[in-house]
Formats: C-alpha cells, sequence, structure tokens
C-alpha cells in the first residue's frame, strides 16, 4: 500500500495483488465497436464537420490576410486597402465565433447522447445477469463503469471529434498557405514535427495503463463508499467501534487514488513541456532563417510576420496531435472497460421460441384443463453453482486478492425429485446448508439447473419466456428488501397500475393497514434505505402485502417468521393465511405452526430428500425429522404457536 505522502512509482501495479487487471492491453476491435455509437449521430457529426473546415480555413486565412495589410496596404501607404482587410477581419472573426458555437453545441449533443446509450445499454445488460453475478460483483465498480467510465469515454471522445478533423484540416491549410510563402522555411520546420510526435508516442503507452489501474482504484473506493455508507455499513461499523479504522482504510485507498492520479499528471505535463521547449526551438530557427533571408532581399518584411504567425498555428495543431494519442488512450481504455460489461453472456438466458406460460394455461383452461393455481415439480435435479469465470469480471471484484484458479464447484443439489401439488402447501425443512434456498431459487429460475428439469404446469421453465414466469412465481425472501422511496412506490412495485382501493385492500390483508394510516404520510411515508425506518415485522408485512398485490399462483416462501417477536411472528402467520390460501406454496420452514400445517414436507439433507410425509408420519418415523423436532421445533412453546387456518383448496 502506498504510504503517506509517499509518492507513486512506476511499480503502482504490484499494489494489487492480481496484476493481470492493470496490464491488461486495450482488446483488438474496439475502435470499430465504437463507431456504430457514433454514426448515430451523423448529422451533428456533418454539421460539425462543416463548422470545424470553416474554423480551419479562417485559421490559415488570417496570417495571409496579415500578409496583405503590411505588404499591400502599411508599406504602400494605401489606408483604403489597410481598413478594407480589417473589416474582413473582423468578419471572419464573427464566423469563427458562430462556428466554435456550432462546434460546442454539436460535440455536446454527440457526446452526452453516447452516453446516454452506453449507461441505458449497459443497465438494461446488467438487469439481465444472473443472480450469481451480483453475489461477486462489487456495487461501487459496477457504478464506476456506468459514471467515471462513460463519462471519462466521453470526455475523450468530445475532445477527439472536436480536434481530429480540425487538426488535420489545420495542418494542411497551413502547410500549403507556408510553402505558398517560403518553402525553405517550411522544410525547416516540418523537420521538427517528428519531435514532437515521437514523446507522445511514448508516453501514450504508459499513461494508458496509469488511466486503467487510476480506474480500478477509483472503483474500488467507490465500492467501500458504497458498503459502508448504506444503513447496514454503517451500523455495523459503529456497533464494532471501527469507524477509525474504516476512516483509516479509506484513506489508505484515496492514497492509491492520490499517487496514481500524480503520476498521470505528471506523464501529461512532461509531454507539455517537450512540446513547449521544441517549440520555442524552432521559433527561434525560424526568426533567425527568416530574419537572413529579409535581410538579403528574399523574403518580405509582411511574408516574415506572416510565416511566424503561421508557425504558431502549425504548432498549435501539432501539440494537439501529440496529446490526441494519449486522449484516443483514454478513451480506448474507457470504452474497452465498458465493453467488458457488454461481452458478459447472461447465464440465464431466454431461449428462442419460448412460451408464455400465461398464454399457456390460458389455452389449457379453455380446452378443459384446471386452470387454477399450477402444481411444480423438480424432476431428477442436480445443480452446482457457477464459477467466478461463468458469470462476472475479476475487474468487478475486489482488486486486492487474486481470484483463485477455477476448481469445479461441489454439486449442492443431486438427483433430487418432488413434486408440489397444486394449491397446496409443502414446508422444506433441513439442517443449515442442506439446499433449503437453493431450491427455491430455482423455481424462479434465479439459477438453472445443471441437470434434470424444473417444471411449472408439466412445462420445463426453460421453455418459458421469463417474464411470465416471474408473472407465475411470487416470492418472499427473509430479508425482504424496500426501496429507498415511498410505500406506496415499494408496493406498486409489484403491479404499476394498482388502484389505491387494491393497494389497501392488499395492506389490510398482510394486516400493516392499521400501521400504515397512523402514519402522518401514511402510503405517502419514505421507508428509508433498505426500508430501515420500519421494524423487522413491519417491513415482512409491507413484502407480503407486495406479494398479495402481485396475485401469483406460485409462491415460494423463505418463512421470515424465525428472528421476530411473537407479535410481529402472529401477525405474519395470519396474512400468511390469506398469502397461501388457494396457492401452490413452497416455504422454507422456521416454526413449528407452518410446519404442522404443510399438506407435505420434505426433509433435506445434503442436497437430497431424506424423507417426505406429514408432520405426524415423520414423527413416528423417526428419522432425521425426529431429530430436528426434538432440537429445535419442540422447544416452540404450543402456546406462542399461532396455526395456519385451514382454507378450502
Amino acid at each position: 500500500m502506498a504510504t503517506k505522502g509517499g509518492p507513486a512509482t512506476g511499480r503502482a501495479g504490484r499494489r494489487f495483488k492480481d496484476e493481470s487487471i492493470t496490464r491488461q492491453r486495450v482488446k483488438p476491435g474496439t475502435v470499430r465497436r465504437i463507431l456504430p455509437y457514433a454514426l448515430r449521430y451523423r448529422w451533428p457529426m456533418a454539421l460539425l464537420m462543416l463548422a470545424t473546415i470553416a474554423q480551419a480555413v479562417i485559421t490559415a486565412a488570417g496570417p495571409l490576410i496579415l500578409k496583405a495589410i503590411i505588404d499591400d496596404g502599411i508599406l504602400e501607404r494605401r489606408t483604403a486597402v489597410v481598413v478594407w482587410l480589417c473589416v474582413l477581419v473582423a468578419g471572419l472573426a464573427l464566423v469563427e465565433a458562430g462556428a466554435m458555437y456550432v462546434n460546442a453545441w454539436c460535440s455536446g449533443r454527440i457526446g452526452e447522447g453516447l452516453v446516454y446509450d452506453l449507461r441505458t445499454k449497459v443497465f438494461e445488460h446488467v438487469q439481465r445477469q444472473p443472480l450469481a453475478f451480483f453475489t461477486r460483483a462489487q456495487t461501487g465498480s459496477l457504478v464506476s463503469r456506468l459514471n467515471t467510465d462513460v463519462v471519462g469515454a466521453r470526455q475523450a471522445v468530445t475532445t477527439l471529434l472536436s480536434q481530429s478533423v480540425s487538426v488535420v484540416l489545420t495542418l494542411i491549410l497551413v502547410l500549403a498557405a507556408m510553402f505558398y510563402l517560403s518553402w525553405q522555411i517550411t522544410l525547416a520546420a516540418l523537420v521538427m514535427i517528428p519531435c514532437f510526435l515521437l514523446p507522445a508516442r511514448l508516453i501514450a503507452g504508459r499513461l494508458q495503463r496509469l488511466t486503467r489501474e487510476r480506474m480500478q482504484l477509483d472503483a474500488d473506493m467507490s465500492s467501500m463508499m458504497n458498503e459502508r455508507f448504506n444503513v447496514s455499513g454503517a451500523m455495523l461499523a459503529k456497533l464494532y467501534g471501527r469507524s477509525q479504522d474504516e476512516a483509516g482504510l479509506f484513506a489508505g485507498k484515496a492514497s492509491k487514488v492520490r499517487d496514481i492520479s500524480v503520476m498521470s499528471v505528471v506523464y501529461g505535463n512532461v509531454l507539455g513541456i517537450v512540446v513547449t521547449v521544441l517549440t520555442a526551438l524552432t521559433t527561434a530557427l525560424v526568426y533567425g532563417l527568416g530574419g537572413a533571408l529579409t535581410i538579403s532581399g528574399a523574403l518580405e518584411l509582411g511574408t516574415l510576420v506572416a510565416m511566424v504567425t503561421l508557425l504558431m498555428r502549425l504548432y498549435g495543431p501539432v501539440n494537439q496531435l501529440s496529446t490526441m494519442q494519449a486522449t484516443a488512450m483514454t478513451a480506448l481504455v474507457s470504452f474497452d472497460r465498458v465493453f467488458e460489461i457488454l461481452d458478459l453472456k447472461p447465464h440465464i438466458a431466454e431461449r428462442s421460441g419460448a412460451s408464455s406460460l400465461t398464454e399457456v394455461r390460458s389455452r389449457e383452461a379453455a380446452g378443459g384443463s384446471d386452470g387454477d393455481a399450477p402444481d411444480l415439480e423438480f424432476d431428477r435435479v442436480s445443480f452446482r453453482y457457477p464459477s467466478a469465470e461463468d458469470v462476472s469480471l475479476a475487474s468487478l471484484e475486489s482488486i486486492a486478492f487474486r481470484r483463485p484458479e477455477r476448481t469445479d464447484n461441489a454439486w449442492t443439489l443431486k438427483e433430487l425429485s418432488f413434486r408440489v401439488p397444486a394449491g397446496k402447501l409443502t414446508a422444506l425443512v433441513g439442517p443449515s446448508g442442506a439446499g433449503k434456498t437453493t431450491i427455491t431459487q430455482l423455481v424462479p429460475r434465479l439459477y438453472d439447473p445443471n441437470e434434470g428439469a424444473v417444471r411449472i404446469g408439466g412445462h420445463d421453465t426453460r421453455d418459458l419466456t421469463l417474464q411470465s414466469l416471474r408473472d407465475t412465481v411470487g416470492v418472499v425472501t427473509q430479508d425482504a428488501h424496500l426501496f429507498h422511496d415511498t410505500l406506496r412506490a415499494n408496493l406498486e412495485y409489484a403491479r404499476t397500475d394498482a388502484s389505491e382501493h387494491e393497494l389497501i385492500e392488499a395492506c389490510e390483508a398482510a394486516l400493516i393497514w392499521d400501521t400504515i394510516r397512523a402514519l402522518p404520510d401514511g402510503l405517502d411515508t419514505v421507508v428509508g434505505d433498505r426500508g430501515y425506518r420500519l421494524s423487522g415485522g413491519e417491513k415482512q408485512r409491507i413484502a407480503l402485502a407486495r406479494l398479495l398485490l402481485k396475485a401469483p399462483p406460485v409462491v415460494v416462501l423463505d418463512e421470515a417468521t424465525a428472528h421476530l417477536d411473537s407479535e410481529s411472528e402472529a401477525a405474519i402467520q395470519r396474512a400468511l393465511t390469506t398469502a397461501l390460501a388457494g396457492r401452490t406454496s413452497l416455504v422454507i420452514a422456521h416454526r413449528l405452526s407452518t410446519i404442522r400445517e404443510a399438506d407435505q414436507i420434505l426433509v433435506v439433507e445434503a442436497g437430497r430428500i431424506g424423507e417426505r410425509g406429514t408432520h405426524d408420519e415423520l414423527l413416528e418415523a423417526g428419522g432425521l425429522y425426529a431429530h430436528l423436532y426434538r432440537t429445535q421445533f419442540a422447544k416452540q412453546a404450543p402456546s406462542k404457536e399461532i396455526g395456519l387456518s385451514p382454507e378450502p383448496h
């Protein structure tokens, strides 16, 4: 780690355990991939070209007019010529001002349009990534790609668009004017141009690596801020008294960003220093050679003044041309990091010609089949979690550690088969790590089985459209997530077209309406980051209300009553009576009350179904369930148990 106040060195990359991230070169074909984004703005680009051409012509014409003012006006004592040429200079200045305005507008339109296109495409693409992607990627790194990297690409592209054509045209026109006035001085000036470009080429490669390293360090620092600035992170730091340690850790990360930024500034300024010295030497050469030619009578005074002015206008574009290499490298690194995200193929993809489960079930109902809740089946399902290489990027994970070599993951589920009857409640029980949560994640297709099939209503979930599957399956996790928004917005996330009456009805069914009504702003109350302004029981009831508003025929619950007080548990259990009535339900059960009311209990052990049956049947069998009952469930006092009232199916 860089020491506080210590200078960064060329060994900056050694701060990373995995240098493959920072030593990575821009992929071939990146430039070709940028063009389609830029070509969407062909008309602003055409207007930008016209404005640039106008500026280049005026830049080259100015010194020629100055020569005419001196040689044909002042030296010849022709006042009218001086006046009209000065009027022409003023007119060209107004035209140039208009061209500069058009240039700025077009550059902004193209650059900001590019930012919009990239941001929306990356955001949409990230939304399609599997759950495994989000369990590995640092949120701050993702946000950095959409902010720092995309903005860096915009700044570089805007600069390149506004400068590239202008630089080339200005060089051509200025050199043509210089050859017209004096070929000897022009050749002397041209000899020096390679001296400008060579240092730029050497420095640009170093700046590319520094840019990539700085972006990665920025992302790492952003990730820490993202984790520490939310309620959970802030609470953890306070409870463990680690505020000072956190400040020191952040200072270390910030110092790395500082050091690498200092190196970037130094390399950038070295290029400017070299260009300044070379410009001064070339100017001295032209003054000496031009002065000698003027004294000998081979060159007019006005021509010498025009040549010096043209020289200044020549090395301006040459200087830009040298810095444009570094700018182009920055742009390529930024685009390359954005394209890394876009190149990630979603691990869970919708098959071509996938069927809508809603439409299929509607046709089946019209044909006389049962149109109620569908059944759910696991058919010889085996599953292992995907490796990091399959779902994520090393540069999106922590850069403090080298990603381990790829190893085959152990099977989480192995040849698991069971059926959840339509409209019935099936409870999953078993020791921690047995695979219960994995089973519930396969139903809404957060993951796909490696072998076997998960079927809903007899249809393989991989053959269904993702939208129809998510519309059919409703899930409430143990940690109910709420957005930092109003209660209304969090509820409408299930159904954006829900009416006020439907919102209230869902809240009443979830036994949370009395609490909401007592709030000063009612449904318009902002719940805070991740809903932390609400208690655990209140958040769970809001999540149930959201589920009821969605009204899915299949419900998956990681039952949320395990860590609640008895009053909150009782309220949620009563709400569950409504939530599960008539629906195909798969519940990870933590409470004996839920287990006793289940139509079927599945005991999961080491990724397999070890036992199945009702509560009484499994107790009588004396297996793992009986052991779990004695060690866990029997401790739940019968007086505190709130049973699920049987509903007619």
